[in-house]
């Protein structure tokens, strides 16, 4: 009984040889907290011997011995690792040095100059320097400060972007959450969004990829959408994408009298707007709930943003919705839903 007991408590860690770092146990832990006080109260009511209780479980006398110890003095917690950090590090880099370190690197200078000035050895001086952020001369600048914008009045800045969701045939691995269970060959689903930057308002639709044709047809749907509401767009903002910098884009700005506005590359945040409707849209429509095909997931986009649109209170705006700040007359509500 005591064999299986200790197998099944300590087998794990003895074979996959994993932290556990919910439980706080190393890595090579033969036992966990649990398996160390079944041992140690086995050894105290006289049912095992020290030795014999060793061999049940892999480990040496002396070790049960240490944790019978821990445990008389300090009951259970005495049976939690403790840190491998030695108490005393005679020859550990004394405070001035290593701040007389990281002021030199303030001061912008390179490793070896740090190390001729402090007295240290290049090993050191790169040890202490990667240690506290250090290592690379870039950590010393400022962050750039945070620009935040909105425009005033709705129209005068569309923020356009394209997500790309996998194509459900079947509910896979997002659901079942086993990585194995995937869809091979589904293929893609695009959904272009834009959103307006001064009221919020948002239009969304799933078009059958990303090219410049798709890119431009959503372009004059969503111009149309806005300009149903009263709100005649004046710029509109996109990353750099080719169906954004194409030809035939660059026509249907000129044919609205848009002026087409491009983030910087690599930087997403530019167009933040637009990212951050995307994440609202993937959290309240595309990933809320379990969809048994990519059409019934479609069917439920045009509902969602009507409900983001008239109902959903935002944050940005006094917790109003995005139709709010367009000033609509209310008294024919059923013209304006179509």
């Amino acid at each position: 009984m005591w064999g299986r007991i200790w197998e099944s408590d300590g087998c794990a860690n003895i074979q996959t040889r994993k932290p556990n770092r919910h439980m706080n146990v190393h890595h090579n832990a033969r036992l966990t907290e649990r398996g160390r006080e079944r041992i140690v109260r086995a050894v105290i009511a006289h049912q095992l011997t020290a030795k014999a209780a060793a061999l049940q479980v892999g480990l040496s006398e002396r070790s049960v011995r240490k944790w019978l110890a821990r445990f008389r003095a300090e009951g259970t917690a005495g049976l939690r690792d403790r840190s491998s950090r030695p108490q005393r590090s005679p020859r550990q880099t004394p405070s001035a040095q290593v701040a007389v370190v990281l002021a030199l690197r303030r001061l912008r200078l390179p490793g070896f100059q740090i190390a001729r000035r402090s007295a240290l050895s290049r090993a050191t001086v790169s040890r202490l320097l990667r240690r506290h952020g250090l290592a690379r001369l870039s950590a010393l600048e400022p962050a750039p400060p945070v620009v935040r914008y909105q425009r005033q009045h709705p129209g005068e800045l569309l923020h356009f972007d394209i997500k790309k969701l996998g194509r459900i045939v079947r509910p896979s691995h997002r659901v079942t959450h086993d990585r194995r269970d995937q869809v091979r060959g589904a293929g893609w689903e695009y959904v272009h969004v834009c959103i307006d930057d001064a009221s919020r308002l948002a239009f969304a639709q799933i078009m059958p990829d990303e090219g410049q044709h798709s890119a431009v047809l959503f372009l004059e749907r969503a111009l149309a959408y806005f300009s149903s509401l009263g709100s005649e767009a004046q710029r509109i903002m996109t990353d750099n994408g080719s169906c954004y910098r194409s030809h035939q884009l660059r026509a249907a700005c000129q044919r609205h009298g848009l002026r087409h506005l491009f983030t910087r590359p690599y930087t997403p945040r530019t167009n933040g707007k637009a990212e951050r409707f995307i994440q609202t849209s993937l959290r309240e429509w595309a990933y809320a709930a379990v969809y048994s095909h990519s059409d019934h997931r479609a069917a439920h986009l045009q509902p969602w943003l009507h409900r983001y649109n008239w109902h959903r209170p935002h944050s940005a705006l006094q917790h109003q919705p995005p139709i709010s700040k367009l000033n609509l007359s209310m008294n024919n509500p059923s013209s304006l839903h179509t």
